[in-house]
């Protein structure tokens, strides 16, 4: 069973690998397929643009790791294990829950978590990596899926809404003001 310690030595031995721990095991990410991590840049792109002007907290990509609680009733234990470290493709936390930003993985769930489905996803997988987040604190997960051309907005213990097109993503409880069309996501076609 692998600790944080133990990722953190992994990554000083080979850098050049993403890495996620759960429930205690190590899992190496293959890198992303290009139109999944240009969609991923893009959604990070629109999401700081708004953000961050207006000082409502911070955005980052999936090398900023998040040291999860657990789910587990001995929360001792479980802090003392700190098998969970996982890391959405883009994240928000809201400013004042995080007033400084830190040189360290973070002992906090994010407010929003997006996940892209990239070629070699799974759907399922994915929406089990949400519902975690979710059932943790954060308020909403969103999964892109450039398959299908769909935004899937989760919340706990709420119906998902599936959003495509011109359909527009509102947070207003989070993101006051912001929106984003579905379309705006996926990648131009140039001729």
């Amino acid at each position: 069973m692998f600790t944080i310690t133990d990722l953190e030595q992994l990554q000083t031995e080979h850098p050049e690998w993403q890495m996620e721990l759960v429930d205690g095991s190590v899992l190496v990410m293959g890198p992303s397929d290009y139109e999944s991590e240009e969609i991923i840049l893009e959604f990070a792109r629109l999401l700081a643009n708004w953000v961050r002007p207006q000082r409502l907290g911070r955005v980052t990509g999936s090398s900023a790791g998040f040291i999860l609680p657990s789910l587990e009733e001995d929360v001792e234990e479980a802090q003392k294990l700190k098998r969970n470290l996982r890391a959405p493709d883009v994240s928000f936390v809201r400013a004042d829950r995080l007033k400084r930003t830190k040189r360290d993985f973070l002992e906090l769930v994010p407010d929003l978590v997006v996940e892209v489905k990239s070629k070699s996803d799974r759907v399922r997988t994915l929406q089990e990596k949400i519902q975690l987040f979710l059932q943790l604190g954060s308020s909403v997960g969103i999964l892109i899926d450039p398959d299908e051309l769909t935004l899937t907005v989760y919340r706990l213990n709420q119906e998902p809404i599936v959003l495509q097109d011109n359909d527009k993503l509102t947070l207003p409880d989070l993101l006051p003001g912001w929106e984003l069309t579905v379309s705006e996501l996926w990648p131009p076609v140039f001729e």
